[in-house]
Order: C-alpha cells, then structure tokens, then sequence
C-alpha cells in the first residue's frame, strides 16, 4: 500500500474536503450541521483558517484525501487567544486505519508551533470512537454538556476534553 502523506491544505483539496464533510452531515451526529456546505463555503472557512496561520492539514494517498484536520481559535474574543479547538474528518472507509490518529497527532505538533498553549476537542458523546481517539492522545474530559444538540430526532450530549500543549 502506498505511503500516507500528511501535508498542509491545498485549494484542489476542497471538493474532497466537501465531500467527506457531507458524508458526516448527511449520516451522523459528528457534527451538528443539519445541510451540508458546498466547496464555496469549505473553501472560505479553510481559506480563513490557513490565512489566521492555523494548522489546516489533509492526509492523502495516492492523489486521494483521506482525511482532513485543523485547529482554530475556540473562541473569537481576545482572551481565548491561547487556545484552540481541534476538528478531525476521515473518509468513511479510512476509518481505523490510523489516520485520525495521524492528523490529530500533526494538528497538535502545528499548534504546539504556532504557540498555543491548550486545545479543546467539542465531541458529540457517542462519538466513542473520537473520544477513545482523543483520550488516546492524552485529552481529558473536563465536562459533558447534556442534551445540548437536536438531530435526527433526538437530543445529543457534547463532551469536551481538553489537552494542555
């Protein structure tokens, strides 16, 4: 099997990006989006990211994405300045082959680099997989917000972990 790549975001990524976005607001409660962006909104929102100097990466093999990550301010006043939150997506059939836990271990590196100083993960609580991904990877969880998102017909928890830099 060829090598996996992990490298910064490209502007050819985005249709691959929209895509695997789309899966996961079509068919799960990763994210709470309820209508799937188009690639002007994904090229914007990571085109905004990469201008911020934020880490905005993809994981690729052989020409295709596999999975993209980034990390990005937590919260847009001033006094969060020091800390950012992560996001990880992989293509529905890169699941379990280590690439999440790839790109997560990048995306901290990169924002170890840009200088921040803590990273928060915002997960959906049945998202065991992203949990055990980002316990794995030495997060904590520091609280669960309960029944906070409405989706397919029933209410979500969200847990938040959080991981000094």
């Amino acid at each position: 099997m060829p090598e996996l790549s992990i490298r910064p975001f490209a502007w050819r990524d985005v249709p691959q990006i929209t895509a695997i976005y789309r899966h996961y607001v079509e068919n799960s409660t990763a994210t709470f989006d309820l209508e799937a962006p188009g690639e002007t909104f994904m090229a914007e929102k990571f085109g905004h990211i990469a201008d911020l100097g934020h880490p905005v990466i993809v994981a690729e093999r052989d020409d295709r994405v596999l999975g993209h990550a980034y990390a990005s301010i937590y919260r847009p006043r001033p006094a969060y300045r020091f800390t950012c939150e992560d996001t990880v997506y992989c293509a529905p059939d890169a699941q379990g082959q280590g690439i999440g836990t790839a790109l997560v271990t990048r995306v901290i590196e990169l924002s170890r680099e840009f200088g921040f100083k803590q990273m928060i993960g915002v997960i959906t609580g049945e998202s065991a997989g992203s949990i055990r991904l980002h316990e794995k990877l030495g997060f904590r969880v520091v609280g669960t917000y309960d029944k906070v998102g409405y989706k397919f017909d029933r209410w979500l928890d969200i847990v938040h972990m959080q991981k000094a830099l």
